[in-house]
């Protein structure tokens, strides 16, 4: 069945609705950015841009007074998300490959409680988890958020991977097998390489969830050992105790900004296509 074109009125329509949609979206972005560039003098003010742009809150968190606390903070978001996504991502797609192709009792029972977990409230486990892990030696320690972000990160990728999964012809499988193949040999030959775009799409999806995390990282550490980014914001202070360091937060909030800006600017074809491939029903 042929598409019918929009008319000029349509165009026009569906354009201004985009615009407002992207101004209302990086409306808080343009404010964080331009509170960056501020003075402590302009902070008062009410102008949106700055009457005297400066580096001076950058500097303050690469080589100024708060590098220590800011590059430290860095180091541990980056390798605990790291870590964090490539576990999610492994134990998932053999999780999900399992759900997809296997037929065994409590299927879908075990990808509603992948669903349920996701959706968990997080603030109900951080006093348990924070007990058991001061008990047992994890509390201010790398494990001590990597395990609690597979939580966050693993159900989601197990739902998202099964979706992909299941997309993919069987017969593929099969003939694999045939040409002599073991079923571990299909699955990584014949299989995986056919759901690297989902599987890509799930890493990136868990990368962004544990990257943002706020509250087991201002739960679970309490000095720079591993203390991630969102929670060492927290920490932030002024050249006094009653400065606010607005301009210093809103510059690092910026630097954290920029990795998932350009992981999306780079691969947002592959995002898009993931979600598609992921979103037909098979």
């Amino acid at each position: 069945m042929a598409t019918s074109k929009l008319s000029t009125r349509q165009r026009l329509s569906w354009a201004i609705l985009t615009i407002l949609v992207l101004l209302y979206a990086l409306f808080p972005v343009a404010a964080i950015l331009a509170t960056s560039f501020k003075t402590p003098a302009d902070l008062g003010n009410q102008s949106f841009l700055p009457n005297t742009w400066t580096w001076a809150n950058y500097e303050m968190i690469l080589t100024g007074s708060a590098q220590g606390l800011f590059l430290s903070a860095l180091r541990n978001s980056i390798g605990i998300t790291l870590i964090s996504t490539a576990i999610a991502v492994v134990l998932a797609t053999l999780a999900a490959y399992a759900i997809a192709r296997l037929n065994f009792p409590g299927k879908r029972l075990i990808l509603g409680a992948a669903l349920a977990v996701s959706i968990f409230p997080v603030i109900s486990v951080v006093t348990p988890l924070f007990n058991l892990w001061r008990t047992i030696g994890l509390y201010d320690t790398w494990l001590g958020l990597i395990i609690p972000y597979l939580s966050l990160t693993l159900p989601i990728s197990i739902w998202t991977l099964s979706a992909f999964f299941r997309q993919i012809p069987w017969e593929l499988e099969q003939a694999a097998q045939v040409d002599g193949a073991t079923q571990w040999q299909a699955f990584r030959k014949a299989i995986v390489p056919l759901a690297l775009p989902g599987v890509f799409t799930t890493a990136i999806i868990a990368f962004f969830i544990a990257w943002n995390d706020f509250v087991y990282g201002i739960s679970l550490t309490s000095t720079e050992a591993a203390r991630p980014v969102p929670a060492a914001l927290a920490f932030f202070t002024g050249a006094s105790q009653f400065e606010e360091p607005t301009g210093a937060i809103s510059a690092a909030a910026i630097v954290v900004t920029i990795p998932v800006v350009v992981l999306v600017l780079l691969f947002q074809r592959q995002i898009v296509a993931g979600l598609t491939q992921g979103a037909v029903k098979g």
